[in-house]
């Protein structure tokens, strides 16, 4: 894989954020756990490498992502995102940045969660129970390439986990926990840009402004320029910078849960997206503990100069408050 983002097509006239790169295959732990500690301190983003998903099977999911938005409208309206948040986005169906957002977002998404029958007892939890497919005639194939790539990327947040462990001075296995990412929730999202130029005077906006809600997100993208970050959300006027394409790697970046669960140690950070006339596609995968697990203040973030801001919480609340937040037309979210 490379080690540095491609310089073809940058953006011209516009401020390029190199993030820290963690390579998954190196034996030097402490330099991982260095590299991460300096970009979570930093901006919340960095770049993992060599993180065991073949680049052939990366572009694989990639292409079936592409064949499925291809699809017309009438048949991805068949798979229409349902009341457990699976299943198909249309164009302008999130809103991230409403105090600035004239429209929602244009972009189209899928949503993908871990898969639990519906008559498991586990699938009446939020976020949990089936997953919506395209049928099988119409994309060969296309659930199990999907499938897979949702176990292999969660092997990848795992590993991930354990160096933010080690950053946190915790043991490795921290976050290995059954309550934790033993059974976690772990939300795929295939996505879409169509090509519409963004134009952030107008409140026009490929995804408006927003950090993730979880513990960490991972997001593989391909080489068209769009993802920006705010490393300081309170500066007056924000200061946005492109994250440059890495090929084959991922993106990761921090969400609130870990924000609150380290006590602002480590800080979410903002991000967006920009359209610039060019089509664009990605995938995000959000990773979140159990549903039973409590979010409360690290014991290495506590201490008398830094008592805890929050109060502790089960992850199931959390996530469920959040969520109703943004998505209010979603029956799950109002019952919890």
């Amino acid at each position: 894989m490379e080690n540095m983002p491609k310089q073809d097509d940058t953006p011209a006239s516009t401020t390029i954020s190199f993030l820290n790169c963690i390579d998954l295959s190196t034996p030097d732990v402490q330099q991982s756990v260095s590299l991460l500690k300096q970009a979570c301190l930093d901006c919340g983003f960095f770049y993992v490498t060599n993180h065991g998903i073949s680049q052939e099977f990366m572009e694989e999911v990639f292409s079936q992502s592409k064949k499925f938005f291809e699809l017309p409208l009438s048949e991805k309206m068949k798979v229409l995102r349902n009341e457990k948040h699976r299943g198909y986005t249309p164009v302008l169906d999130e809103l991230l940045d409403p105090d600035n957002q004239i429209h929602g977002d244009y972009k189209e998404g899928y949503y993908i969660g871990v898969e639990v029958p519906e008559d498991d007892p586990e699938a009446d939890k939020p976020f949990y129970g089936p997953n919506v497919w395209p049928a099988d005639g119409i994309l060969p194939g296309w659930r199990q390439t999907m499938e897979k790539f949702h176990q292999q990327a969660l092997g990848v947040a795992r590993a991930v986990a354990r160096i933010i462990a080690l950053a946190l001075d915790l043991e490795a296995d921290f976050f290995d926990k059954p309550e934790m990412l033993g059974h976690p929730i772990a939300v795929m999202r295939l996505l879409h840009y169509a090509g519409q130029i963004s134009d952030p005077s107008k409140g026009l906006y490929g995804a408006g402004a927003h950090s993730d809600y979880g513990l960490i997100t991972l997001l593989a993208t391909d080489d068209v320029y769009g993802l920006q970050i705010c490393k300081d959300k309170d500066a007056q006027p924000q200061v946005w910078e492109f994250v440059a394409p890495l090929k084959g790697a991922f993106v990761v970046n921090l969400g609130d849960m870990l924000e609150r669960w380290s006590n602002c140690i480590f800080k979410s950070t903002l991000h967006r997206v920009l359209g610039n006339g060019q089509e664009r596609y990605s995938i995000a995968y959000f990773v979140e503990p159990s549903h039973e697990c409590l979010v409360e203040c690290l014991p290495t973030c506590n201490s008398e100069k830094n008592p805890p801001k929050f109060p502790p919480i089960k992850c199931e609340a959390y996530l469920s408050q959040r969520y109703k937040d943004t998505h209010a037309d979603l029956k799950v979210y109002n019952k919890h």
